[in-house]
């Protein structure tokens, strides 16, 4: 099984509730299944840069125009799109690791969505519909909030996001351990609520770990 982590955090660990989640899900899983292949990326260490013109012509004008040629700006526009997307290809899953900010994913995890949802890279547009042209069965969300929210919560529109943005490239398999209402100024119970979520991560490891033995 082969693992692309995709950190969104600027945070040290011992700061960051959800990198702490991350290291309580591959601790558990490495230690049930060692073969696993990981391979790390932190968004603060390999910025995404944001959408451009350029971007959305050398992604979109070959699909609207099968003849176009792109530019020389428009084709090197793609080029941090086209090295993340290799390593999408070589995973089965993928791990996303965040905070909620303002009810939100972080700025460079939405940017990093709009790299890699690429047609021609990640899907093609066919009359049936986008065909995805990668492997990923499951994506794990890994999240920490101040705030406390209930499932379909219309405040929340990380999981909304991700939700429609994965689903729309054939990936409707989320799965999510949350550590909310880490704001100890509006919740007594933060430390519970926190090792709740360590405990949800582990499960999830566990999970993980046995479909890929019988996988």
């Amino acid at each position: 099984m082969n693992i692309l982590h995709v950190c969104a955090n600027p945070k040290p660990v011992e700061q960051s509730v959800s990198k702490q989640l991350a290291a309580r899900f591959f601790g558990k899983l490495l230690e049930l299944n060692p073969d696993v292949e990981l391979n790390n990326i932190d968004l603060y260490q390999d910025k995404p840069p944001y959408y451009s013109n350029d971007l959305y012509r050398r992604m979109w004008m070959p699909v609207f125009d099968p003849v176009y040629e792109p530019s020389k700006a428009e084709d090197a526009a793609l080029n941090y799109a086209r090295k993340q997307i290799d390593e999408l290809k070589k995973a089965d899953v993928l791990v996303l690791t965040m905070p909620m900010w303002n009810f939100a994913a972080p700025a460079l995890m939405k940017a990093w969505m709009d790299q890699i949802l690429a047609p021609g890279l990640m899907f093609e547009l066919t009359d049936e519909g986008p065909k995805p042209l990668h492997n990923i069965t499951s994506i794990i969300l890994l999240v920490a909030s101040g705030g406390v929210y209930k499932e379909d919560d219309e405040r929340d529109a990380l999981t909304s996001q991700v939700r429609a943005a994965f689903g729309f490239i054939g990936i409707s398999d989320i799965r999510i351990a949350w550590a909310d209402g880490q704001n100890p100024l509006f919740f007594s119970d933060a430390e519970i609520r926190r090792d709740m979520a360590f405990d949800a991560a582990e499960e999830l490891a566990e999970e993980l770990a046995e479909e890929s033995v019988e996988g």
